[in-house]
């Protein structure tokens, strides 16, 4: 219990303000676990979940009693979200590493135009939708900033569990957004380390297109090989 008291206070001077320690703590994790993503490892989903607890208890503000009076309903919210989104993507990608037996455990691929089109259109209507909603629980403003957010993060962690590479633009929409509302909401922590996640998202992104290139490049030369011993070794069992 004293180490949880002591998780639950802990604080670290910056200047003339200070940061919340699980906040910190909470975006370390969140960071490994993007690099476990991007690297397309199993760990990813176990740490990142690890690191969502630590944020939950820090976004709701004064229930936690947080150093930071704001209270962020969609930030918080979104934790939850993360952890049962996250919990569906452990048991996906753990699924595709035992049947592929490699290391990896998906295989990057595109999510198609009729895909993005959804994508797209379900964060602009969660957005509006959620808005309404987040003001009525007293979410700091702007809220439509706070609901942004939210929708996106929940379609960019779905968009990884699937293995769409797109969800790498996902979380840089989402990055857009939330670095100006933490800021302007005192959670500075958050704020550089999403500022940071904006650039490695970037960075995530040309990483899996390039892994996707290279899946097409394979799937042909399979597809040439195959055709190359159809045509050496025709089936029997086909009359000329």
């Amino acid at each position: 219990m004293d180490l949880l008291r002591w998780l639950f206070d802990a604080q670290i001077p910056v200047g003339g303000s200070v940061l919340i320690l699980r906040e910190v703590l909470g975006n370390i994790f969140g960071l490994a676990s993007a690099f476990g993503g991007m690297r397309r490892k199993v760990w990813a989903w176990p740490v990142g979940i690890l690191g969502n607890l630590l944020l939950l208890t820090v976004f709701l503000g004064n229930v936690f009693g947080s150093a930071t009076p704001a209270t962020l309903w969609g930030q918080a919210g979104r934790q939850v979200i993360f952890i049962a989104v996250a919990a569906y993507g452990w048991r996906r990608w753990q699924q595709g590493r035992t049947a592929g037996g490699g290391s990896t455990a998906v295989v990057p691929q595109w999510a198609g135009n009729r895909t993005r089109l959804l994508l797209a259109g379900a964060m602009v209507a969660g957005t509006m939708a959620l808005t309404p909603l987040f003001g009525a629980l007293g979410s700091y403003p702007p809220v439509w900033a706070d609901a942004w957010t939210f929708v996106g993060s929940l379609l960019a962690t779905y968009g990884m569990a699937r293995g769409w590479t797109e969800f790498w633009l996902t979380w840089v929409a989402v990055d857009i957004v939330g670095v100006p509302l933490l800021f302007s909401a005192g959670y500075y922590a958050s704020a550089f380390m999403y500022l940071f996640y904006g650039f490695f998202t970037l960075a995530g992104f040309f990483v899996w297109w390039n892994a996707c290139r290279r899946a097409a490049q394979a799937a042909g030369r399979d597809e040439d090989r195959h055709a190359a011993v159809e045509t050496a070794f025709p089936d029997p069992r086909v009359k000329l």
